[in-house]
């Protein structure tokens, strides 16, 4: 196949090394203020740009990295984690605020920013910290692999391979050596009322039980394993290697011939419950659900038109396509849409219907892997894929405002759970999908750069007259992707270019695949400035206190390493609108040398406004003694840095005068050493 491709390549006259000047780049740091405001300089120099014919799609675009900007938690000495909700609930790894199940998107998305830190802190965090505890399911030695995909940098896809190694083997306590597949309680695949754990309670409830052998579960282990085997292979282990390719081997082989179901022409669970009353051990389920489309995320479908026929239930009003997204489970399962569980009056997330994010990514990245290297394609069309896109970036919206939840209706499209933890919710991604699905960047393990985009031709209703991407990091390059159909929007002619550092080095007059030999070049190293401002453990140092409002969670929120300005999801610590001067101090328990501070103030014209006038000061021979005092106000809804000559200190107070009938609240309060 890739050798078809190359081929293609060579003998298409349309296609060559161009040496036109590349169009004029889009004015970044315009954008990063017109879409962040003063939050802009956290995005300007990381962040790939994209821009489209579609200006809902680039919304949604750069809501995505707003979001993504929002979960990265500061975990000081520990790194940068991405965190699944904004703020704690009661099942994730305390203290951190982890969780494993939505990994594999976290690391998709953040594969893509020219700042490796947060992917890299983020896996070091999960395989040498123990963050991977195995509470979810997970593709996480695959989505490290993907990683190695784009950035091409060895050292940091080989770092933890015997951990991957022996967080592999742990899961064979899920493993039915008899059958030669993995199970799971749903509600630990992070889907719970699905059809075999609502089954298995004889309709009655769902939220625990019903194991099973299931399509997800499987796909993902056969993923890490075909990771840890190219990773294994890469290290120069033979011994692993083999292994693990004979265990994806295996679990393939499983898979296509015992979760493959004739009736339904669909990839399906069996139940894996023993003595029963309701289910019995090896049965199929009797429904579709869309988990069924898993395998082809991750290539382990063959090309064959048997397989490719199930994506008509995708596309099919009556089975699993909703009028507003890509439903759970088809309609005609007894219990679609029954709602189980309730948190007071508000509907708690279920699986038996509703429109997931989750699965509508997966589900997505399916269908590209579908349209871009399968000649059986079934019912899906270029068309089709772009049309979902669409319908997966409406979602977000809510009315004009762009406010990501867990689950939607499918009929109408409106978020189910409503709880204040649902908004701004990264369980999902979309970046990803832009990037490798939309413009087609297919990262790749050798030294080629391939770019295929997944568009229908331009007579279509979901054709996009043009787009550009720029800044996209590659193998240790910096690469930029346009379409323009006809020549008009960037004036550089027609059809696609690809740009490698500035130089545009190929161009088609139509859509379809482009390879460029790409050498790849070292990448930039990692900076990892240390938060020492950060609580992870309430009643631990670095302790804060504050002159009102001291409510013991309201004072730890200004330094829980968590930054962000979302009005629906109050962060921080909020001062009383009392007489000022006000203050927050924060006790570190122990000198260091510290130089300066980044303050995050949160204002919206309403109930909070930043400070008047501030100072930093820190405690020495029994006072407060100023360090700092800044000209002017601070930044809203942005960090302002305050600078110092080094000093050792044990506690800085941020002194400060608030507006008239205002509060102040503090973001984050962050100090380092340089």
């Amino acid at each position: 196949m890739r050798a078809m491709k190359m081929l293609l390549l060579a003998g298409a006259a349309m296609i060559g090394i161009s040496a036109a000047p590349p169009p004029a780049g889009m004015d970044t740091g315009a954008i990063a203020t017109q879409r962040f405001g003063n939050d802009a300089p956290w995005y300007r120099d990381r962040i790939p740009f994209f821009e489209s014919a579609d200006p809902s799609i680039d919304a949604v675009y750069y809501y995505r990295w707003q979001l993504f900007r929002a979960h990265q938690r500061d975990l000081g000495a520990e790194g940068y984690i991405s965190t699944e909700f904004a703020d704690d609930v009661d099942w994730q790894r305390h203290p951190y605020a982890s969780l494993n199940d939505a990994t594999g998107f976290h690391l998709g998305e953040g594969r893509w920013l020219n700042d490796r830190r947060f992917a890299d802190d983020y896996i070091n965090f999960m395989y040498r910290s123990g963050g991977n505890d195995r509470h979810f399911t997970d593709h996480m030695a695959d989505s490290v692999w993907g990683r190695y995909l784009v950035d091409g940098n060895r050292d940091g896809a080989l770092a933890h391979l015997p951990v991957m190694n022996h967080i592999y083997r742990l899961w064979e306590d899920k493993f039915d050596f008899d059958k030669g597949l993995y199970f799971v309680e749903p509600l630990l695949d992070a889907t719970e009322y699905t059809v075999s754990s609502i089954d298995a309670s004889g309709g009655k409830d769902g939220f625990r039980g019903g194991d099973a052998f299931r399509p997800s579960v499987n796909s993902y282990m056969f993923a890490n394993a075909r990771a840890i085997a190219r990773m294994a292979t890469m290290a120069g282990d033979k011994a692993l290697a083999a292994d693990y390719t004979a265990r994806a081997d295996a679990l393939q082989k499983r898979v296509l011939t015992d979760l493959w179901s004739e009736k339904l022409t669909h990839f399906i669970d069996r139940h894996q419950s023993r003595k029963n009353p309701f289910v019995n051990y090896w049965d199929p389920i009797r429904n579709r659900e869309l988990v069924g489309y898993l395998p082809w995320m991750f290539d382990l479908v063959p090309d064959e038109a048997k397989y490719a026929a199930a994506w008509a239930h995708l596309l099919d009003p009556a089975s699993l396509a909703g009028k507003a997204g890509m439903r759970t489970v088809e309609a005609n399962y007894e219990y679609y849409m029954r709602q189980y569980r309730y948190l007071g009056d508000a509907r708690e997330c279920q699986w038996n219907g509703p429109i997931w994010p989750y699965q509508t990514t997966q589900v997505l990245h399916g269908m590209a892997n579908l349209l871009d290297h399968r000649t059986q394609t079934g019912p899906v069309t270029r068309s089709s894929y772009m049309r979902l896109l669409r319908q997966y970036a409406a979602l977000h919206y809510q009315g004009n405002r762009l406010d990501l939840e867990e689950d939607y209706d499918p009929e109408t499209g409106k978020p189910i759970v409503g709880l204040d933890r649902s908004h701004h919710y990264f369980h999902s991604g979309f970046n990803d999908l832009i990037l490798t699905g939309l413009v087609g960047i297919r990262p790749r393990a050798d030294d080629v750069l391939e770019v295929n985009p997944l568009l229908p031709d331009a007579a279509d209703p979901q054709a996009l007259a043009w787009f550009r991407v720029q800044d996209v990091p590659y193998h240790g390059h910096k690469i930029a992707v346009t379409w323009d159909a006809d020549g008009r929007h960037y004036k550089r002619g027609k059809g696609l270019a690809i740009e490698v550092d500035g130089r545009e080095v190929a161009r088609r007059d139509t859509l379809g695949r482009i390879e460029v030999p790409l050498a790849r070049v070292a990448t930039p190293a990692i900076a990892r400035p240390i938060n020492h401002a950060m609580q992870l453990v309430r009643g631990q140092f670095p302790m804060g206190s504050a002159s009102s409002n001291t409510d013991p969670e309201n004072v730890h929120d200004a330094i829980d390493g968590r930054t962000w300005f979302f009005p629906e999801l109050p962060n921080g610590w909020s001062s009383a609108p009392s007489p000022s001067p006000q203050w927050y101090a924060v006790d570190l328990g122990q000198p260091i040398d510290l130089t300066r501070a980044e303050l995050a103030f949160f204002a919206d014209d309403r109930r909070f406004a930043v400070p008047t006038a501030y100072r930093m000061q820190a405690w020495a021979d029994g006072a407060w003694r100023d360090i700092a005092t800044p000209r002017g106000r601070p930044i809203a809804n942005g960090i302002t840095e305050i600078r110092w000559p080094q000093q050792r200190i044990s506690k800085v107070r941020l002194l400060f005068v608030q507006p008239k009938g205002k509060a102040i609240r503090l973001a984050e309060f962050k100090l380092f050493e340089q």
